[in-house]
């Protein structure tokens, strides 16, 4: 049974990850106490969860806040994702098992529809499905912590490239490839499928990079 505080972490790292909290948000703990009607103890439990993550920085005289990354911190980040993915593939093309490849097949069969119709909604969500099965058929546990971890620390910045028209068609077509590797039991053309779909040409850099830098260029003159 799960410890009340591992409750209220999971709810956090959701909200962090989609966004509703965002960098340099307060994460009080006498909010969270009253809101998800807990004692502090648990409430101050999960905020130290969250820390010991990188998810929360604490900060003096200000308490605990939604982590903020620099562009660097964020694109050593990605290139990090990039090579836990790219093995955490070519693990599940060696070990995959039937029922869990045919699961991929079909979420891959079915995000053609959302990507087509450019529904990134529903593409986000097929998306996580996707990457999960792989995580899954690799079978190495560490890996799959380590990437959604890193995963919960990029989503603010990173999820929002897949409401790009552009970028959700590219995405779709980049697992296609993956699929194919991972079907024929190829760990090497599912590591260079996965890493290009990660890297995705440095263009995710660039765009990140860019968004950030004036981010911060609007907060420095406001």
């Amino acid at each position: 049974m799960a410890r009340v505080s591992d409750t209220v972490r999971e709810l956090l790292e959701k909200e962090i990850s989609r966004g509703k909290l965002r960098p340099g948000d307060l994460i009080d703990e006498k909010m969270l106490s009253e809101r998800f009607q807990v004692s502090r103890t648990p409430a101050r439990e999960a905020i130290m969860q969250l820390a010991a993550t990188g998810l929360v920085q604490m900060r003096p005289r200000h308490g605990a806040v939604v982590s903020e990354l620099s562009a660097d911190e964020a694109v050593a980040m990605l290139e990090t994702l990039a090579c836990l993915e790219s093995e955490a593939a070519a693990l599940a093309a060696q070990r995959i098992r039937q029922e869990e490849l045919d699961a991929l097949v079909k979420v891959h069969a079915e995000s053609e529809e959302a990507a087509r119709s450019h529904d990134s909604k529903r593409y986000i969500e097929c998306n996580g499905r996707f990457h999960g099965l792989i995580y899954a058929g690799a079978r190495n546990t560490y890996i799959a912590d380590l990437i959604r971890q890193t995963r919960s620390r990029l989503a603010y910045y990173h999820t929002s490239s897949l409401y790009q028209r552009s970028r959700v068609e590219r995405s779709w077509v980049e697992h296609g490839k993956v699929v194919s590797a991972i079907e024929k039991g190829d760990p090497v053309e599912a590591h260079a499928a996965m890493r290009d779909h990660i890297l995705s040409g440095g263009r995710v850099y660039a765009d990140l990079v860019a968004t950030m830098t004036h981010k911060k260029e609007n907060k420095d003159t406001a």
